[in-house]
């Protein structure tokens, strides 16, 4: 565990903490997260509850490994206040398709912003912890290596950030798709999927077409009809690489650091260039 997080977003929650949080606490945390002193975790409810392994210090008088209860809590963004960024996420095309797709837009912060929001922590009130170690410092060391952790669950799954603030994922996504643009992306990708039926062949079979009387030279080089002098150039798709990024940056079967879109976006361009330019 030697990387916390890996996507903008994970990167961005431990730098909104060290914005506002003694660096020498964070540097214990990280030094507890790495070690594997967090035993256990869980979120509920939006609550993050974890069991902390101490110190043995006789020194003193702790000649036995403590576990410490750890509770963390983020601010919630009010209902009325959600039901305006979800009004303002739903007005962009970029920000509705990519949260449809399970992608965390990396310019969302402006949705929040414009409406004096924030849906990455900002400041110190916007955490509730407590825990039962005798550290007076709030964050204490083990507070502090829960929130590293919380980062790189945040690679995994970052709408877990709006679960945090609120939110669960399902009545987001619900929500956006009811927008005017949400409704239209949604026909694009939740397509219907069409099972296959069984043929006696899967080869065309071939029929008989009578053969023309009187045969043209000239119709058959040239055609009945003049081609075209110019030709429009076809439009690009409005959400290409539907099937691609629907997964997100970071899917399952993909165990690189970098992301999967990123990628595959340089795949295709190269394919679009043939390798023109790179090397």
């Amino acid at each position: 565990m030697a990387q916390f997080s890996r996507t903008w977003w994970g990167k961005r929650f431990i730098a909104a903490l060290e914005a506002f949080t003694d660096s020498a606490r964070l540097g214990r945390g990280r030094s507890y997260a790495r070690n594997n002193k967090i035993k256990e975790h869980k979120i509920t409810k939006g609550q993050i509850t974890a069991r902390v392994r101490g110190s043995v210090n006789p020194y003193f008088g702790v000649y036995k490994e403590p576990l410490y209860k750890t509770t963390i809590e983020i601010k919630k963004i009010a209902a009325a206040d959600w039901s305006k960024a979800i009004a303002c996420l739903g007005s962009k095309a970029s920000w509705v398709s990519k949260l449809l797709m399970n992608e965390v837009p990396d310019n969302i912060e402006e949705a929040f912003t414009q409406l004096n929001l924030h849906l990455l922590p900002h400041n110190r009130q916007d955490f509730k912890t407590s825990c039962s170690c005798p550290d007076w410092e709030n964050p204490c060391k083990h507070i502090a290596g829960v929130y590293y952790l919380v980062a790189s669950q945040l690679d995994l799954d970052p709408f877990l950030l709006f679960e945090l603030r609120g939110i669960e994922r399902s009545k987001l996504q619900l929500e956006l798709a009811k927008s005017p643009l949400g409704k239209v992306l949604s026909v694009a990708i939740e397509t219907e999927e069409i099972s296959p039926m069984p043929v006696a062949s899967y080869y065309t079979k071939p029929e008989k077409v009578p053969a023309k009387k009187s045969l043209s030279l000239k119709e058959f080089w040239l055609g009945t009809k003049r081609l075209p002098q110019t030709i429009s150039a076809a439009s690009p798709a409005s959400i290409p690489a539907i099937a691609v990024k629907k997964a997100g940056d970071f899917p399952s079967f993909w165990k690189k650091d970098v992301s999967f879109i990123e990628v595959m976006e340089e795949l295709y361009q190269r394919v679009r260039t043939k390798n023109s330019g790179v090397y």
